[in-house]
């Protein structure tokens, strides 16, 4: 039977970068998830009879979000739902279900990066048909119809059993559970040279990998030791938990500290990597170094034509406009465009749609390529297994001979935490409202060369999104942005990203912070983040 159930709208339901985030307590309130989701099917068109995939990453209240999913879903016309064993199926695995078996759509059920359990974080993402996050056009109608909504449709079909491999019906839709590794891991064989990681792996190379007891963990223990011989126990924190086992499921270099102290001991082990909450992001760490995203996401570019799935060369490479430039050397190199887009991995579905680019990456952890519509975390950390295995090299070799080719980018992002809105608010308005008259200003040695609010014109479809982040460029190339982040659930996050450009090798080894220190302290002079926040200090440094 199906029922329409009147309801009253929310007011905060504005998907964000990455969907609708908020803390559990506020989705559990009456008709809220109800609500979202039919806001959801309320602003799509001709989907009855189509597929819908729907998965998230383990986290609490994941199990009952997906029940309340599957029955509105059957009672708006759905023909079938695709599930993941567990309601688990990481955010790129989903993707690829997407694509692979040409559903509508899908609904990701997960807060990425951030904590999990009874008071900590959930997220309701919808991906479009070509397994990308829904672009600003939808998102906007999805927020619109939020504010108007006054019923929604269930069906009453029970329970569905979720952990069980198999179909069944859900009143007239088809239920699909599916293993949710096994698509995955073909899509994986099909880009990279196993064989070649495989005796790698058999000629004693050593990896450690830690999961965050997140959604990657099934995927790393099934591919890097079932299907690529690495030892028992390569794989760490396997099993999703609702909570994260406590932990924020973030990999970088706090919430990873164990991590990489392991990799900068004397008897490290040659690979050290992490992913997060829902495996799209990733954490690359070598004996004795740490690989900035950027860094990563340019050396990947440069060298993944030595994967299968790349020999024939890149069409492209994007970046997010706060990720460093380095892979634009790259990109130069190779004779292809570079595309410095908005944060958020929906602004690379169009260039890759297009053929326009092939691998994409953020200074956030996030890198991938054509092969989904989604960052992907364990896709990066094979990627440069396949690289270690033809190069025969360690990383630090392989990175420090790339900065000798290219040049280094220094890179910090200071990250100031849960700062009351308005005064983060405050940050950014008090310096848009400068920007015309920092050119030409100088702060000690650093004299200012632009300034802006970056803007973003889509080549595909001719969109244009403003207010982007704003850019202070320094004469000699280096610059500061400044970004209030939209992926929390608490507060604002200031988001402040620090580079310096050095094309002499011999100033390849110094400490980052150090490297960075007079642009540190010009940001603070320029935005005020002290006078404004309070903050003396970022709450975490990556």
């Amino acid at each position: 039977m199906i029922r329409t159930v009147k309801t009253t709208p929310y007011t905060d339901q504005k998907p964000g970068t990455s969907g609708l985030r908020k803390k559990v307590p506020v989705f559990q309130q009456p008709n809220y998830v109800e609500n979202f989701i039919q806001s959801v099917f309320d602003s799509l068109e001709a989907f009855q009879g189509k597929t819908l995939v729907i998965g998230g990453d383990g986290r609490f209240y994941n199990r009952e979000v997906i029940q309340k999913a599957i029955a509105m879903a059957a009672a708006n016309g759905f023909g079938e739902v695709i599930v993941g064993q567990g309601g688990i199926l990481s955010t790129p695995a989903a993707s690829n279900i997407i694509r692979k078996y040409k559903a509508f759509g899908g609904l990701v059920l997960s807060a990425s990066h951030n904590p999990g359990g009874p008071h900590e974080d959930f997220g309701i993402k919808y991906n479009i048909s070509n397994g990308g996050p829904a672009p600003e056009k939808v998102t906007e109608a999805i927020f619109a119809r939020s504010k108007a909504i006054d019923s929604y449709k269930i069906a009453d079909i029970g329970q569905v059993d979720i952990d069980k491999v198999g179909s069944v019906k859900a009143g007239e839709m088809t239920v699909k559970v599916i293993d949710p590794v096994a698509d995955y891991a073909e899509l994986m064989e099909s880009l990279f040279d196993f064989e070649a990681i495989r005796t790698m792996f058999a000629s004693g190379f050593r990896m450690t990998f830690d999961a965050m007891h997140a959604v990657t963990g099934p995927y790393a223990k099934e591919i890097l030791e079932n299907r690529l011989g690495a030892p028992n126990h390569t794989a760490h924190n396997f099993v999703p938990l609702p909570d994260f086992g406590g932990h924020h499921p973030d990999p970088n270099l706090v919430h990873a500290k164990h991590l990489f102290d392991e990799m900068m001991r004397d008897d490290a082990p040659d690979f050290g990597a992490a992913s997060d909450g829902d495996g799209d992001r990733n954490l690359i760490i070598g004996n004795g170094i740490f690989v900035t995203p950027s860094d990563s996401l340019a050396l990947l570019a440069a060298n993944a034509h030595l994967a299968p799935g790349y020999k024939d060369g890149l069409k492209g490479i994007a970046r997010s406009m706060p990720t460093s430039a380095a892979a634009d050397r790259v990109a130069e190199k190779l004779g292809i465009g570079i595309y410095e887009t908005p944060t958020g991995w929906k602004f690379f579905g169009n260039l890759l749609d297009a053929g326009l680019a092939t691998i994409c990456g953020e200074e956030s952890a996030g890198t991938g390529s054509d092969h989904v519509r989604e960052k992907d975390g364990l896709w990066a950390v094979l990627l440069w297994l396949n690289i270690l295995a033809v190069r025969k090299e360690s990383v630090k070799d392989i990175v420090t001979k790339h900065w000798a080719e290219y040049g280094r980018n220094y890179y910090s992002r200071h990250d100031y935490e849960a700062v009351e809105t308005e005064r983060a608010n405050a940050v950014v308005d008090e310096l848009r409202a400068r920007l015309s008259t920092l050119p030409g200003t100088s702060l000690g040695a650093l004299r200012v060369a632009a300034a802006d609010d970056f803007a973003y014109h889509d080549p595909v479809d001719h969109s244009e999104s403003r207010n982007q982040g704003i850019r202070i460029m320094f004469e000699g190339g280096s610059r500061v942005v400044f970004r209030l982040s939209g992926t929390g659930t608490e507060g604002a996050t200031l988001r402040v990203y620090i580079e310096r450009y050095e094309a002499d090798p011999a100033k390849h080894g110094l400490d980052t912070q150090q490297a960075l220190a007079d642009l540190i302290v010009a940001a603070d002079e320029i935005a005020g983040i002290t006078k404004h926040t309070g903050r003396s200090k970022p709450t975490v440094i990556t």
